[in-house]
């Protein structure tokens, strides 16, 4: 499994002024906006969304992706593209077993994603 590290996002840990009660705690640095863009580009599609959802719903949070097309009814090849795109910005990872590749949940990146959002 290849995993980079990423450094935690500029989050708020308290509520800051009214109009901004959470999210950024400060102005950002043209890299940590980009890498923000991308992953909430990377959220921003319906289907990977509900790739998510499923995910999370599993009690160990991972599956495959022939666990994942039908519930989604999408091809294997739609799938594994928005698994690609989720995992490149470091929102699941991917772990080889045998034949099939898995795809979890990285939790810290959603809570990064939902401390932004709040």
């Amino acid at each position: 499994m290849t995993t980079s590290v990423r450094q935690p996002l500029p989050l708020a840990e308290s509520a800051g002024p009214a109009c901004c009660p959470t999210g950024l705690a400060e102005p950002i640095d043209r890299a940590t906006a980009e890498e923000l863009a991308a992953l909430l580009k990377a959220v921003a599609d319906p289907a990977r969304l509900q790739v998510l959802a499923l995910l999370r719903s599993l009690d160990n949070c991972e599956a495959c992706v022939c666990d994942l097309t039908e519930p989604l009814g999408l091809s294997q090849g739609t799938v594994s593209h928005h698994l690609k795109v989720l995992v490149d910005a470091g929102i699941l990872a991917r772990e080889k077993r045998g034949y099939w590749t898995w795809y979890s949940i990285i939790p810290s990146r959603l809570t990064e994603l939902a401390a932004i959002l709040v």
